[in-house]
């Protein structure tokens, strides 16, 4: 018996398969000089799945099941389509300078050294299923032969343009319509917020953020850059011949049987049109309260500002920092049968039922200044408005709840203590602005360590004084978390998104120092005097109980 199969052999009999039926598959194989495993698998000798097991027991690696596996496009991207055709080997994370290889075979070293060569990486293989390996290789192919279907189409026209007002009428089984098929399937998978398709001056990059990082995907080539992005277009009801000016738009897909929603934005640039996709997708958001994150002193200060009838509660941060989130489901937390919600969003994100929502239209005129008094004429008990922008709004908003309204809406500031500023800065009377405004919350979002892989550790002086640890107010940890890696978070050590926070009740000290027009870096002192967590301290208390790492915390707050 060939010696090669000796270590496969003994794993199966280990797992309790037949010797004399694994002694005659391995006579067959050699006399036939047929492959073992397809003469195990092709016999029915083992099952797929014993096959993968014994095989990573035979070689002391792991196996891993594809189904559900969360694999990382950039690592797809390393190895060279060739190659991976070739020897049937799939990327399936990185970490720092290694790549981790699903593989059928590890016994397979020319493979192995062929991808060592082509990415220059440490290869670390697993061992997957062969029918999982080739559903997901060809589904590869088959994008990237629609990716060439779609340059070959474009090439034999003479003029771009004859395909692109074509499009409309395009067929959901050709290859421009497969692969924008493929990608948002692909993004929605992968759990990514945003989908970047970017033109350069060779090609298109395509990126996904993936818990606030983004990681490139894809390139495509430059000629079919034009079919790309009119057919999103035409899937997003917006106008496919005006490339002068932005636009925004809307898709809704069906996605493994469920309805995900997409915001789309176009930006011309020197290169041509980019498109931005923000995936709207409600069934992956939690909108209870209670589940995003806070702890629970700021979940009592918040929740007493908006369980009252009247005032101006206040989400800050930058784009992207969960403030939509967190305005859902403060009216999730609020709605009922007995309470009048409506609400003017540019645009409106999710729909959640028994709310009345109002989408801004500027080209009609209709703007949040403009729908405000109609809005305050039908009888609201809660107003949220997506976005203070401007004196108008604000003005308005300030009125409501002076009025006996209970509205929501944010702001874009750094902290809490600068959004009462920020309202005297637009041209609103600081006593009215002490007066209406009831609660701030500024909010940060960090990635959350894996459950499955972090790795507490001790420590040192250095690291505790680098985060500038304020052993004052909270004690020095003994013990924190890192990231490590697995399968589970593809690698990264990080799984989903945690959010910090800063929440400031308007006191009446806050309110007299609002009223003296006094500097955010006052209101701070005062703030914090009463109990204010700052979100850097949020962030510290998080990675003391190990939800993330103070490296994220740094990252993300000052």
């Amino acid at each position: 018996m060939n010696q090669t199969f000796s270590p496969l052999l003994e794993a199966l009999k280990q797992l309790g398969v037949d010797p004399q039926a694994l002694e005659r598959a391995a006579g067959e194989a050699e006399r036939t000089e047929r492959s073992l495993r397809a003469v195990l698998i092709n016999d029915n000798v083992v099952t797929e799945e014993q096959l993968t097991e014994a095989s990573a027991l035979a070689f002391g690696i792991k196996s891993v099941d594809l189904v559900g596996y969360p694999i990382d496009p950039v690592a797809v991207a390393k190895i060279p389509f060739t190659l991976m055709l070739r020897h049937r080997v799939l990327g399936l994370s990185l970490d720092d300078n290694e790549i981790t290889v699903g593989i059928t075979d590890p016994g397979d070293v020319v493979a192995l050294d062929d991808v060592r060569a082509a990415t220059g990486l440490m290869v670390r293989p697993v061992v997957v299923a062969r029918s999982e390996l080739r559903r997901i290789i060809d589904r590869l192919k088959r994008e990237e032969n629609d990716l060439a279907g779609i340059a070959e189409m474009l090439r034999e026209e003479q003029q771009a343009e004859a395909v692109v007002s074509n499009l409309n009428s395009v067929e959901e089984d050709a290859p421009i319509v497969r692969y924008v098929n493929s990608l948002l399937e692909q993004a929605i998978q992968n759990r990514a917020s945003d989908l970047h398709l970017e033109p350069t001056e060779h090609d298109m990059r395509v990126r996904y953020r993936i818990d606030g990082v983004l990681h490139e995907v894809d390139t495509v080539p430059r000629h079919v850059q034009s079919a790309l992005i009119s057919r999103l277009k035409i899937m997003s009801s917006v106008d496919i011949t005006e490339r002068r000016i932005p636009q925004n738009g809307r898709i809704t897909v069906m996605i493994n049987g469920r309805k995900v929603d997409l915001r789309t934005a176009t930006l011309p640039t020197v290169w041509g049109e980019k498109i931005v996709l923000r995936v709207l997708d409600t069934g992956g958001v939690n909108l209870a309260l209670d589940n995003l994150g806070f702890t629970e002193d700021n979940y009592r200060r918040f929740s007493t500002s908006f369980t009252k009838p009247h005032g101006m509660v206040l989400v800050t941060g930058p784009t992207g920092s969960g403030k939509s989130t967190t305005l859902y489901g403060t009216l999730s937390a609020i709605s009922k049968p007995t309470v009048n919600i409506i609400t003017v969003e540019d645009p409106v994100e999710y729909r959640l039922p028994g709310i009345n929502q109002v989408q801004v239209d500027h080209k009609a005129g209709l703007t949040f200044a403009a729908v405000l008094p109609a809005i305050l004429r039908s009888d609201p008990d809660v107003v949220l408005i997506g976005e203070i922008r401007d004196r108008a709004t604000a003005q308005l908003a300030v009125e409501a709840a002076l009025t006996g309204h209970l509205v929501l809406s944010t702001l874009h500031t750094n902290d809490a203590p600068s959004a009462v500023v920020r309202l005297t800065e637009m041209g609103i009377e600081p006593f009215l602005v002490g007066s209406s405004v009831d609660c701030v919350l500024a909010q940060r979002l960090a990635r959350r360590l894996c459950d499955w892989c972090k790795e507490e550790y001790v420590p040192t002086e250095a690291e505790v004084a680098a985060a500038r640890w304020p052993v004052a107010e909270l004690p020095r940890p003994s013990v924190l978390w890192r990231p490590v890696g697995c399968r589970s978070c593809a690698n990264t050590g990080y799984r989903g998104r945690i959010a910090l926070h800063e929440v400031m009740p308007m006191s009446p000290e806050i309110e007299g120092l609002t009223i003296q027009r006094a500097s955010a870096t006052e209101v701070q002192r005062v703030a914090e005097v009463q109990g204010m967590r700052s979100l850097r301290m949020d962030g510290l208390v998080k990675a003391a109980q190990g939800q993330t790492s103070i490296k994220e915390v740094l990252r993300v707050a000052i």
